[in-house]
């Protein structure tokens, strides 16, 4: 049965027709109108409906193309319904009178022998009132499903303005479609999902799927791994039920086949031997007793025939038992090809297959494998069917490898949009921020690797004088990488360190924040030249425990001349470590000093700043005043340990 061509509204099941009581609808053969959904009607009284339909109708006839002749004995029912099967069909309306009185007992059987749900429509309802229930069932269907996509969209953009944007759009997102969303990142590792986890088989073949739709990275030496077999369009063959292959990716002579290979990799996945001599095993292709067929120009998937190239498993089948259904995504552009087999096999080092998570690679060395042709992308999203579960991958940003998997237990209208609008945020969650070049970053972090004055290469960074923002997130736990990048993109810079509870941001200073960001708390440094990065950094660490224990969203270092530039620098460092150094032995004392003393002496606010219970800054305070031997009530003290504090 040729695939209908699906129109862009949503299907109305029949059983939405059949419970219209207005109509009076009764079903008389075929099987349950349960999965049975229908996306036009059509009135036709001819005797081969064939080349009036396209698939997915609901015919509707009252008989007049019936001869009388035609009855039990004779084959015209028998024809007359194989036509309408062989079409595509849906479902057939025979309209009891004028024509006739009941619905002719040889049509009852041809449906039930053709498996074709046959409806008798009464005299009391047109055909035109049918095909009217119809499209207010479409009507509602698809504002329905607006709506739902509206609400997703709306719900999905909120969660991306969290302090934790990828896990609150993964939640979201998993809860939206009432199954799993899972984070690839480039090597194909989960950074992070949310909802209900499916079983060990769909998320191995989610994440296979996933490497469907990754951009492949070329690697150094040409021609040292090539891609055995695309996936993502029909194959020709005739009620294969298979997809795979891209028009114009049969065997051409500017894509040789790889040389035998005994040790391609296996799956469950099976193919048909061209010859159709037995089932043929995924690396068939590579193995010396079976023989790849000769470059053939006129080889093209979907042809006619489909017979003049070897059936290649599909992208997404690979990930599931035999029988189950897979296709590649119609979102990738016409005539792009998807690129090879999870379950295919190709010659990198040992031969062995991409599936199986690159089992065959060593860790410090993934596997790259280039397109079949350079020219045509992967495609930027693909599904499969494994185990219950509807699967779908979809490719993330500009080539930067990271990918969205998606397992549900259903798939409904609108899904695979609100699976796009979270696809889209996480592209621009994780993107990678071009306030200078990636090589440019590259190249400054190796001369300074190398020996080379923050100083000297600071303009492969960008021109100005520069800021240090340290950043906590509100609440409690660390922030992961991905909202790091998520703060560096606020910020405008992808210079972002996640060091433990708090994110570093090196920003220009024309682009230092003037708001708080909701879910952070800042502090901000003065405005330095590179030589002095280590010192704006101290000012911004400073700045953030004050704006902790004060409860500020944001603080700024507020750097104006003082008494103490009156000291030259070397006299001031030799009398401050002279002053402190009973404490300076113990960093959580001179911490818990240097806090409550820019806090005034209080010790929840010091606390607070501190992570620490306010009876241990009591402790700590008196173990300082202890070695210091002094009164740290007298504020001359305070004042002068300040001072030396700020010189350590």
């Amino acid at each position: 049965m040729p695939d209908p061509a699906v129109p862009p509204t949503p299907p109305v099941p029949l059983t939405a027709l059949l419970a219209r009581e207005d109509l009076g609808l009764r079903q008389l053969a075929g099987p349950p109108a349960e999965g049975v959904v229908v996306h036009w009607v059509h009135t036709s009284e001819m005797a081969d409906p064939y080349p009036y339909l396209l698939g997915g109708e609901l015919l509707l006839s009252a008989g007049v193309h019936i001869p009388e002749a035609a009855g039990p004995g004779t084959s015209y029912f028998d024809d007359y319904v194989s036509r309408i099967v062989a079409a595509g069909g849906a479902a057939l309306g025979f309209g009891v009178a004028p024509v006739h009185d009941t619905v002719p007992e040889a049509l009852v059987a041809a449906c039930a022998s053709h498996g074709l749900p046959l409806l008798e429509v009464p005299p009391r309802t047109t055909f035109s009132g049918v095909a009217r229930a119809v499209w207010q069932l479409m009507a509602r269907a698809r504002l329905a499903e607006l709506r739902r996509v509206t609400e997703a969209q709306q719900s999905l953009a909120t969660a991306a303005s969290r302090p934790d944007p990828v896990p609150s759009v993964l939640r979201q997102l998993a809860q939206r479609l009432g199954g799993w969303a899972v984070l690839y990142g480039p090597e194909g590792t989960e950074i992070a999902g949310a909802g209900r986890e499916p079983g060990d088989e769909a998320r191995a073949a989610l994440t296979r799927l996933g490497e469907v739709v990754r951009p492949v990275r070329q690697t150094p030496q040409a021609g040292s791994a090539v891609s055995a077999g695309t996936a993502g369009t029909r194959s020709g063959a005739p009620g294969a039920g298979t997809r795979s292959g891209a028009p114009g990716a049969g065997v051409r002579p500017d894509h040789p086949t790889p040389p035998p290979n005994t040790a391609s990799t296996t799956s469950p996945a099976r193919r048909t031997d061209p010859t159709g001599t037995r089932p043929a095993e995924p690396g068939d292709a590579l193995r010396p007793d079976h023989p790849t067929p000769p470059p053939n120009p006129a080889s093209r998937a979907g042809s006619a025939t489909g017979a003049t190239r070897p059936a290649e498993p599909d992208a997404a089948r690979a990930a599931s038992p035999p029988g189950t259904a897979s296709r590649a995504s119609a979102a990738s552009p016409p005539g792009t090809a998807s690129r090879a087999s999870a379950a295919g096999t190709r010659q990198a080092g040992s031969g062995a297959g991409r599936a199986g998570a690159r089992a065959d690679v060593a860790p410090d060395r993934p596997a790259l494998v280039p397109p079949a042709d350079p020219g045509r992308p992967a495609p930027s999203s693909a599904t499969d069917s494994v185990a219950g579960l509807h699967l779908a991958a979809y490719s993330l940003g500009a080539g930067h490898g990271f990918v969205l998997g998606v397992a549900a237990p259903q798939r409904t209208a609108g899904d695979h949009t609100v699976a796009s609008v979270a696809a889209v945020l996480l592209s621009l969650l994780t993107g990678e921020q071009q306030s200078g070049t990636g090589a440019a970053r590259s190249s400054a972090l190796v001369r300074m690797l190398l020996g080379v004055p923050p100083e000297e290469v600071a303009s492969l960074l960008g021109d100005g004088p520069w800021v240090v923002v340290r950043a906590r997130p509100d609440g409690d736990g660390a922030p992961d990488p991905v909202a790091a990048s998520a703060l560096g993109a606020a910020l405008g810079s992808a210079l972002v360190d996640p060091a433990g509870d708090v994110v570093r941001v090196l920003v220009p200073a024309d682009r230092a924040p003037a708001d708080p960001l909701p879910g952070w708390t800042l502090g901000i440094s003065s405005a330095v030249e590179p030589e002095d990065w280590p010192a704006a950094d101290t000012q911004a660490a400073r700045a953030l425990a004050r704006a902790r224990a004060t409860r500020a969203p944001l603080l700024r270092h507020g750097a104006r001349p003082a008494f103490a530039d009156l000291v030259p620098p070397g006299e001031a460092a030799a009398h401050a470590r002279a002053l402190l150094a009973p404490v300076t032995a113990h960093p959580a004392l001179t911490e818990t000093l240097r806090t409550w003393l820019s806090l005034h002496g209080s010790w929840d606010r010091t606390a607070v700043a501190l992570s620490v219970h306010r009876n241990t800054v009591r402790q700590r305070i008196a173990r300082c005043a202890a070695l210091l031997a002094t009164d740290l009530d007298d504020p001359d003290v305070r004042m002068e340990l300040w001072f030396a504090l700020r010189h350590i």
